[in-house]
Parts: C-alpha cells; sequence; structure tokens
C-alpha cells in the first residue's frame, strides 16, 4: 500500500508560480504511472499531468501545456509539480495519485489506486 502525502500549496497572485511535492512511502521508481489531479469547487477531478516512471514519458493537460512541468526525484521518492504563470482558473485542491502500470495518456482518475490528502492552491487575480 503507497502512501502518499503532498505539500507546496499555497496562495499566490496571477502569474506567479508553485512547486508541489508528493512523498512515497515506497520506491515509485519504477512501473509507476504517477500524477497530478486537481478539483475546484463544483467541479469533476481532472487529470493535470502524469509521468511513467520507468520511462520518464510526461503527459500534459492542454490547459497547463508549457505551464506546468511534473518530474521525479527517485532517491527521495518524490513527484513534483512545477507550476508556473499561474491563472485564477489553475485554483483547486491539486492530488497526486499512482497506480503500478503503464501508462500512455494521464487517464480517469479511477484508474489509479494511490491518492493523497491533496493540497490546496489558490491563485489571485
Amino acid at each position: 500500500q503507497v502512501q502518499l502525502v503532498e505539500s507546496g500549496g499555497g496562495s499566490v497572485q496571477a502569474g506567479g508560480s508553485l512547486r508541489l511535492s508528493c512523498a512515497a512511502s515506497e520506491y515509485t521508481g519504477s512501473s509507476y504511472c504517477m500524477g497530478w489531479f486537481r478539483q475546484a469547487p463544483g467541479k469533476e477531478r481532472e487529470g493535470v499531468a502524469t509521468i511513467y516512471t520507468g520511462g520518464g514519458f510526461t503527459y500534459y493537460a492542454d490547459s497547463v501545456k508549457g505551464r506546468f512541468t511534473i518530474s521525479q526525484d527517485n532517491a527521495k521518492n518524490t513527484l513534483y509539480l512545477q507550476m508556473n504563470s499561474l491563472k485564477p482558473e489553475d485554483t483547486a485542491m491539486y492530488y497526486c495519485a499512482a497506480v503500478r502500470r503503464y501508462c500512455y495518456e494521464i487517464g480517469p482518475a479511477g484508474t489509479y489506486n494511490y491518492w493523497g490528502q491533496g493540497t490546496q492552491v489558490t491563485v489571485s487575480s
């Protein structure tokens, strides 16, 4: 059972940056699909970015391409999401998720087995 703990959320003004971290309780450096999802009040949870840890392949939602970067540090069992040029519409609770399988896209939230508790990101205009 992989446990995931997010950190790094906060409040920023539009145009600012934040880096989210997701610490895993065990090694996820190979054969895991790890991703970031977000959920705003009254909206469905949506995929933001995913990385296949076995090869470093990354996938992004169109809404964040060119602004967000997902990465991994296998030595620290940590997943990151660097968020630049933040917009008010990026405001949401951000969740880290993982599943032990290959991934070639972000995929639905229901296909991920492990979830963190979430970290709030608020972007003001």
